[in-house]
């Protein structure tokens, strides 16, 4: 299998192993160990510019009652040491104040850490589009290759790739309405189709204002007006459920455990929802075979690989 496929199966495939034996840098090949806070810096490749603080806040409380049950990955830089994977648990333990944290050291180029930040990344659902965007740009303007290549190596449509990186060529204005989550994706792409900045931040502003809809938006820059819309169903906040710490935890270990995204919803104090994408029949078969408990034989390059790992979270 080649390292693109094993990149877009996620961070344990692109950490596995080679038929015939273990691969250089892989998890395998890392004894677990406690390291310094203090001697871990983050990882200069990380796509998320914008750390939740209140989430930091939440996960640091249980890091003090519980500690850190899932090790961060890092690498040597020099006499100190660099986050791979977990960036997140490592800025709620400097917010905890614990001494050290249980770590596995890998010996990996710049190239191969900045793959898996972008992967470990978009394996989460609350990266924002302009932050991808940004990491694919970065990666493009530092290794060269094409978008479809990129694309390959990350797993996902190039097509999807490409509708990000044009969100690059919004004004500043409308990025931030995109990152600050008052316009989707999907209404900064319909946005592009007017060329004038003037006239799309004006058009931004009136999606803002008026709450329109993506469709609603698209006939807004084709007429000049939107679409009538259907009554608004206001959900009562009221009632709004906080999400416990744990959740978030176990939401990211499913995800890096079925390698595809995982949404918990916390409806109440005992009930919810867990969903699991699955993108094809195989990921389908794959996945639906773990929950069973059967068994299921993986790829060659990730023989003796997922059992070791299935207690295991990676992510950050």
């Amino acid at each position: 299998m080649t390292k693109g496929k094993r990149l877009g199966r996620g961070l344990t495939a692109l950490l596995g192993t080679e038929e015939g034996g273990f691969e250089p840098g892989s998890l395998e090949a890392a004894e677990l160990t406690h390291l310094p806070v203090d001697q871990i810096d983050p990882n200069p490749f990380q796509p998320r510019r914008i750390f939740d603080a209140d989430e930091i806040a939440a996960l640091a409380d249980s890091l003090r009652q519980h500690g850190m049950l899932q090790p961060i990955l890092v690498r040597t830089a020099g006499d100190r040491f660099q986050v791979i994977a977990g960036e997140r648990r490592l800025r709620a333990a400097v917010e905890a104040h614990l001494a050290e944290v249980p770590a596995r050291v890998l010996e990996l180029d710049d190239q191969r850490v900045n793959e898996l930040a972008i992967v470990e990344n978009l394996q989460r659902k609350d990266l924002n589009a302009i932050e991808k965007a940004q990491a694919f740009r970065r990666y493009l303007d530092s290794y060269g290759g094409t978008q479809e290549e990129l694309a390959g190596r990350l797993g996902i449509d190039r097509s999807t790739l490409s509708n990000l990186l044009r969100l690059l060529d919004l004004p500043e204005e409308l990025q931030h309405a995109v990152v600050s989550d008052q316009i989707s994706p999907g209404h900064a792409r319909a946005l592009l189709a007017i060329e004038n900045p003037e006239e799309q931040a004006a058009a931004c502003r009136r999606v803002i204002d008026e709450k329109l809809s993506v469709r609603q938006t698209e006939a807004l820059v084709k007429t000049g007006e939107p679409t009538p819309s259907r009554a608004r169903v206001r959900v009562d906040q009221a009632h709004a459920v906080t999400r416990p710490p744990h959740v978030s935890e176990l939401e990211d270990h499913l995800r890096t455990r079925f390698e595809t995204q995982v949404l918990i919803k916390v409806k109440g104090e005992d009930r919810g929802q867990i969903v699991i994408d699955y993108a094809n029949r195989d990921q389908f078969e794959r996945i639906t075979g773990m929950i069973r408990g059967a068994e299921w034989t993986p790829e060659p390059v990730a023989v003796g690989h997922e059992e070791h790992h299935q207690h295991e979270d990676w992510s950050g």
